[in-house]
């Protein structure tokens, strides 16, 4: 179980150093995810919402409050400590590697001990929309577009297979028959392993297959619960939501 208690951040005009330049993006945040649970995180941006998933990594350090992990205060653990813990993340933007292949990538997060062979590499790809015999042997570098790093990245992270996987907008630079895969691959994700899942994103498709809705604004949970409960508001227009306010 994730517990988020009374967490906050802020960022600061470090050359201004006044007071009044101190913004604070996550206000005494309080949440709590259940194991086994899919959650969806949604909210105007600028909310707060990709911030907190990065307080979640340990890509940021709030200024304040505790991050809870299965019992373990982890607040103050780095990237790798939270990773060796079970705990996942695929950036909105996937970071390039010079000179390692899709394979190894992909071999790699799957752990030495799974010894993932090139066919079970593939499938993984496969199953992000992306041609296998293609990807398999490229480098992770700037000769693959935003889009096919985006599959990848998420490819490696299905191979970890952790307790929890964080996504930050994966839908971002995806084409919408790869999209389609997507949601079926998080369906299938969550059907068939007991991994919890949150997903920070804007797409309804990805609202409509979570257990649970949580909306960011202003930094803080303005609203949580089942599509039923969360969706009809949304859907009216973010212009009038009053979760949004």
């Amino acid at each position: 179980m994730l517990e988020l208690q009374n967490l906050s951040f802020q960022v600061s005009d470090e050359d201004a150093g006044a007071r009044e330049n101190v913004k604070e993006i996550i206000k005494d945040l309080n949440l709590t995810l259940k194991d086994h649970t899919f959650t969806a995180i949604t909210g105007p941006n600028g909310g707060g919402k990709s911030t907190l998933a990065k307080l979640i990594m340990g890509i940021e350090r709030p200024t304040s409050g505790h991050i809870i992990w299965n019992g373990t205060d982890i607040t103050e653990m780095n990237i790798t400590e939270r990773a060796n813990l079970g705990i996942s993340f695929a950036f909105q933007q996937p970071v390039r590697f010079k000179g390692i292949k899709v394979k190894d990538l992909i071999t790699l997060s799957a752990g030495t001990d799974k010894k993932l062979s090139a066919a079970g590499a593939c499938e993984y790809l496969s199953k992000v929309g992306l041609c296998a015999r293609d990807y398999i042997n490229r480098d992770v570098d700037a000769s693959l577009s935003g889009g096919e790093l985006k599959r990848i990245e998420i490819a490696t992270i299905i191979a970890r297979n952790t307790p929890l996987s964080v996504f930050d907008e994966p839908e971002a630079g995806i084409d919408l028959w790869s999209f389609n895969n997507l949601i079926k691959v998080f369906e299938e994700l969550h059907e068939t392993s007991s991994n919890s899942l949150v997903i920070i994103s804007h797409q309804e498709r990805i609202l409509n297959i979570a257990d649970e809705i949580v909306v960011i604004a202003n930094g803080s949970v303005k609203a949580r619960g089942t599509k039923s409960e969360i969706l009809p508001e949304l859907l009216e227009g973010t212009g009038s939501c009053k979760y949004y306010q």
